[in-house]
């Protein structure tokens, strides 16, 4: 009997990883994607990706899409509250676990899991302990592809944010950069894989800094060429 669940979806290379193994181990039955979106900017939370872009992902996995709304200054007292009251509508209609791509950050995991706990659900980590330079080259062979939207200048240089997440990106981190950005050390887009319908078509748009630290670089729906970054 397959378990019911949601699954944390970003949008980027570790949620995809690990939404291809809960399907592939046909033990889970995804009920939605829950995705956390700043409200003030109508784009993906952290990775900065507008949300008719996330909107194309959840209708080329052929999944729902789940939106926690939360404001540009988040605490976590609000975060926390609003994912509450998603969680508590989807367990009363049956799920019991939510799936999450984190690899190594042993903090955010019991975070996640205290969390969960409070409202009686569990976590699912399919890649959690995976080998990051072997789970970033799994991702490249299985053929997904991925975009760097945001790139935390403390880490990497500015350079990084819009390129392509292939074999040339992984060569060319600093050394002491996880190879997944497992650190925050960049967020990922993917717009193809095994996982798919077909691919996303988009435009890069302008790099734009923010907070003085983290550069987004923004992308465009086709169809929207006109607009530029909020």
């Amino acid at each position: 009997m397959t378990e019911k669940v949601l699954f944390a979806w970003s949008g980027g290379k570790d949620s995809a990883m690990a939404l291809y193994e809960v399907l592939k181990s046909r033990k889970y039955y995804v009920a939605a994607l829950l995705t956390t979106v700043t409200q003030d900017y109508d784009r993906v939370s952290m990775h900065g990706v507008r949300r008719a872009l996330l909107e194309q992902q959840a209708a080329l996995l052929g999944l729902p899409l789940e939106t926690v709304l939360i404001s540009k200054r988040s605490s976590n007292e609000e975060y926390e509250a609003k994912m509450k009251e998603a969680l508590i509508r989807y367990k009363q209609g049956g799920i019991t676990s939510v799936v999450f791509g984190d690899i190594f950050l042993e903090d955010l995991k019991k975070y996640r899991e205290d969390n969960l706990a409070k409202v009686g659900l569990k976590g699912v980590f399919p890649i959690w302990k995976r080998v990051t330079r072997e789970l970033a080259a799994a991702f490249i062979d299985l053929g997904f592809r991925a975009i760097i939207t945001c790139v935390d200048s403390k880490f990497i240089d500015k350079s990084f944010a819009g390129r392509v997440f292939d074999k040339q990106f992984l060569s060319d981190l600093p050394g002491g950069v996880d190879p997944c950005g497992e650190n925050g050390e960049f967020h990922s887009f993917v717009y193809d894989g095994p996982i798919f319908s077909r691919g996303i078509t988009f435009e890069k748009g302008q790099v734009v800094l923010r907070d003085n630290r983290f550069y987004y670089c923004d992308l465009v729906e086709v169809g929207n060429l006109q607009a530029v970054s909020g």
